[in-house]
């Protein structure tokens, strides 16, 4: 790129430390010389890898979870279906939505989250069509 700068350029853009200069607060310290009181510097704050890995621990077992907590309700939602007089189809969707929904726990416990994610959606879908028919 050919050219000159503009000349009436903010110092602030140019210059990292004339921002500090600029500075409005009387008791203002620079981001890099905070710290909390009473923590001591050497300190070792957690690596990204570390939240990383924690982060896809949360999401397995909330897919896990979810998914269990999901089939037993499918489950037992079909035998009460089962047991009054409705439509063949509605048990037999509650169960077809939990079966959907227990595989999709199986899948979040082995760190398939998006896929446990939408095979949940598609097990609660098969549920509440199969309550339209009640």
């Amino acid at each position: 790129m050919s050219g000159r700068a503009d000349s009436d350029t903010d110092p602030e853009i140019t210059d990292p430390g004339a921002a500090a200069a600029q500075d409005t607060e009387p008791d203002a310290v620079p981001d890099d010389e905070q710290t909390d009181a009473g923590e001591p510097d050497d300190v070792d704050e957690p690596d990204d890898a570390d939240d990383a890995a924690e982060g896809a621990r949360r999401a397995r077992w909330t897919a896990a979870g979810t998914g269990a907590v999901l089939a037993l309700a499918g489950l037992a939602a079909a035998l009460l279906r089962l047991t009054r007089s409705a439509p063949a189809l509605v048990p037999a969707a509650y169960a077809g939505g939990a079966a959907v929904c227990a595989g999709a726990a199986v899948l979040g416990s082995r760190g398939r989250t998006r896929r446990a994610l939408w095979l949940l959606i598609a097990g609660l879908m098969v549920m509440a069509l199969g309550d339209q028919f009640d």
